[in-house]
Order: structure tokens, then C-alpha cells, then sequence
């Protein structure tokens, strides 16, 4: 890295990933600088962080909070915006080094496409981003000369293991999963679980869509298809392994045999920091990994046939076009079901295997196609009762 700080734009700056590559920021003043700030419908939260961080543009989402946010910014001299074409605009200002997307689920796409049309370098925070449209994205990114750095700790832990080893071709991948609250839980068990039990996750803290995904193996199957494109895997080299401690944070094979894991306690400000620096590795004072405290590291595999949404997910990857597009959107919807009490832990892998067998499937779709199959899934899925 030059000394030359790079200006970097915060897509979802309230959320769980946000508001800690804020703090990475202002630990390291000297690296980083907040040059845009967005945030959906957390206005108060947006404007602390704008007052605190000064960047030169805030986008709130929510149009009608416009006005509340700009009456509060506007003496600061920063610049207000709203709304998703905004998003997208902002997005390719000639004053971004980097932009970082920690928006949540399928709003990642279109200011990630429109930032990388723009040539700006990304931090992925949003997996949905390439479960929706890998294809697309990493053509867009070749085209543009972009750099994708995973932000997910699964996908850094593999990036990080590949570092030195880029012209050694992968054997296989293993991304690791805690199995989330109900781990060997028989379905019995999982049909009773509740939305309150749901949102406790063993090890990290995140946001509640995620935490829902993490606990239904979704994200697992997410991380998947994203880890296909980022590393341009086939199925068969991807697996995965639950791992409770949460320490391995995933594993490259290469093609003598060697594996190579990152490790260390569940933090995300590691894998934030590590993308928005990279090649460098800052220092920090976040808690160091003791062995002592962890005498025994154990591994089982997931069961995907109680736990549907793993394989569900391997499905999609294998069967390609927008079926993955299908997943997301249908997943989507059933976490909103579920936390809305409207269906049942159980009942979301029922609800988006229903609509990946009966919503329009697309071989080859265009950004457009994407965006059809998107909505057409959602009002499906909308419409399903069980």
C-alpha cells in the first residue's frame, strides 16, 4: 500500500459488517478514509456515524427518510441522497479507492455491477451478490480489470491460504460451518424451534437474515455457490465440514496433498481489515486465538438431509442459469415468513424447493433475466402457504 490513504465506500454502514469496518477504519486513520456512508432505513445511526466519520456523501435508502437526514448532515456540508438510483450513482464517484458491500441479500447487485462498471475495486461482504449473478459479476470484474476481495471469514480464510500459492492449482476447498444452534437436532425437534431460539448463534454475532440462514445451513450453501465463483471451483471441490468451535475458518487442499487453514477466534474485523489493506497485514489489538483455551478442535459432517438448504443450495450451483437467482429470492422470503411467525424452521426449505421446481428456469440470463426471475420468485414464494 502507498501512503496515500484509500477512500473507501460503506454499503450498509449500520448493519453488523458495517459497523465494525467502521471501527477497523478508525482504528488505522492513517490507511482509511470514509468518503460515502449508506444505510437502508437506520436513519439516527447513519447520521451518528456521518457526524463522527465526515465522508463526502451519505445515501439513506428509505426516500422518506431523506428529509430527516439531510436537515441533520446538511450543516456539516455533506451530501444527502436517496434511494437505490442514488446508490448506484454515488457508487462511481472518481474520489472511490474501494468500495466495501455489506448491504444484506439481493439490494447487494445492482450498485455492486454499477461500482464495478466504474472500475472501483470491491470488498464482498454481500454474498447474495454472487449467489444471484456470479457469472455475470466476475465477467464484469475481468472486463474491468476489478479485484473481488472476500470479505465473508470463510472465503478470506481461503484467500488468505491461496496468497503465495496463486499459480498452484486447488485440489479441493473446506469451508467450515459451527452447524449453527441446532446442531443434532432430528426434525422433529427442528419443527418446533422458535424464531427467539433461532437468532441465538453460537459464535458470531450478526444480523438477523444471516443468523436465520446460519441456523437453517443456507448461509453455508450461499458461501458455496459464492466460493465457485470467487475461486472458479466445480462442485466437487468445494465441501463442507462443521466445525463447532468456529477457530478453522476454512481450508485449502492443493494438488500434492499439502492443506493449508487460516485460524483464529470468530471475529469479522480480521477478514474486514484484511480486504480493505490487502496486500498489507495491519496490525491490531483484536484478541489472539490461545490453544490452550481449545484442547480439542472436532469436525463432523453436516446433515443434509435434516438440514435440506445445504443441499438445496448444491442443487442450484449444479443445475446453474438463475437457479441460484431462485434460491436467494426464495430463501429470502422464507426468512422474512419465518421471523414474521407465518411459517414454521422446517417449512422454509419446503417453501424454496417449491419455488426452484416451479419457477421459469433460464440456461443463459441476461442481467434482466435476473431481475425477472428475482420477482417472479418473490411473489411466488409471497403466495405459498403451508
Amino acid at each position: 500500500m502507498t501512503s496515500a490513504k484509500k477512500h473507501i465506500a460503506l454499503l450498509g454502514s449500520t448493519g453488523s459488517i458495517g459497523t465494525q469496518a467502521l471501527e477497523v477504519i478508525a482504528s488505522h486513520p492513517d490507511q482509511f478514509e470514509v468518503e460515502v456512508l449508506t444505510a437502508g432505513s437506520n436513519a439516527q445511526l447513519l447520521i451518528e456515524q456521518a457526524q463522527r466519520f465526515n465522508p463526502n456523501v451519505v445515501v439513506i435508502g428509505n426516500e422518506e427518510l431523506y428529509d430527516h437526514v439531510f436537515a441533520a448532515l446538511d450543516p456539516l456540508d455533506i451530501k444527502v441522497y436517496a434511494g437505490t438510483a442514488a446508490l448506484c450513482s454515488v457508487v462511481q464517484m472518481d474520489t472511490i479507492d474501494m468500495v466495501l458491500t455489506a448491504l444484506v441479500g439481493y439490494a447487494g447487485l445492482k450498485p455492486t455491477i454499477a461500482a464495478i462498471e466504474a472500475k472501483k475495486h470491491i470488498a464482498l461482504a454481500n454474498k447474495e451478490t454472487l449467489v444471484v449473478a456470479g457469472d455475470l459479476i466476475t465477467s464484469l470484474a475481468r472486463e474491468n480489470a476489478v479485484n473481488i476481495y472476500p470479505v465473508d471469514s470463510e472465503h478470506s480464510a481461503i484467500f488468505q491460504c491461496l496468497v503465495g500459492e496463486f499459480h498452484n492449482p486447488i485440489e479441493k476447498i473446506v469451508l467450515t460451518a459451527s452447524g449453527g444452534p441446532f446442531r443434532g437436532f432430528d426434525k422433529d425437534k427442528l419443527a418446533r424451534v422458535t424464531k427467539a431460539q433461532a437468532l441465538k448463534h453460537p459464535n458470531w454475532d450478526m444480523g438477523a437474515k444471516i443468523t436465520i440462514d446460519s441456523a437453517s445451513l443456507m448461509n453455508k450453501g450461499l458461501e458455496v455457490i459464492e466460493a465457485k465463483w470467487l475461486f472458479a471451483l466445480s462442485a466437487r471441490q468445494i465441501e463442507v465440514i462443521v466445525h463447532p468451535q468456529s477457530i478453522v475458518h476454512s481450508l485449502v487442499q492443493f494438488k500434492d496433498g499439502s492443506m493449508k487453514a487460516q485460524m483464529g477466534l470468530p471475529d469479522m474485523k480480521l477478514p474486514i481489515q484484511y480486504a480493505l489493506a490487502y496486500p498489507q497485514r495491519l496490525s491490531s489489538d483484536f484478541p489472539r486465538f490461545n490453544f490452550l483455551d481449545y484442547p480439542q478442535l472436532t469436525f463432523e459432517q453436516p446433515d443434509i438431509e435434516t438440514f435440506r438448504n445445504l443441499q438445496l443450495a448444491y442443487d442450484a450451483m449444479n443445475k446453474g442459469g438463475n437457479m441460484p437467482c431462485i434460491l436467494n429470492a426464495a430463501n429470502e422470503v422464507a426468512v422474512e415468513k419465518f421471523l414474521n411467525d407465518d411459517i414454521g424452521f422446517l417449512e422454509m426449505s419446503d417453501l424454496i424447493a417449491d419455488c426452484m421446481h416451479k419457477v421459469s428456469f433460464i440456461e443463459k440470463p441476461s442481467y434482466e433475466d435476473y431481475v425477472h426471475s428475482d420477482l417472479e420468485t418473490r411473489e411466488l414464494a409471497k403466495a405459498l402457504k403451508y
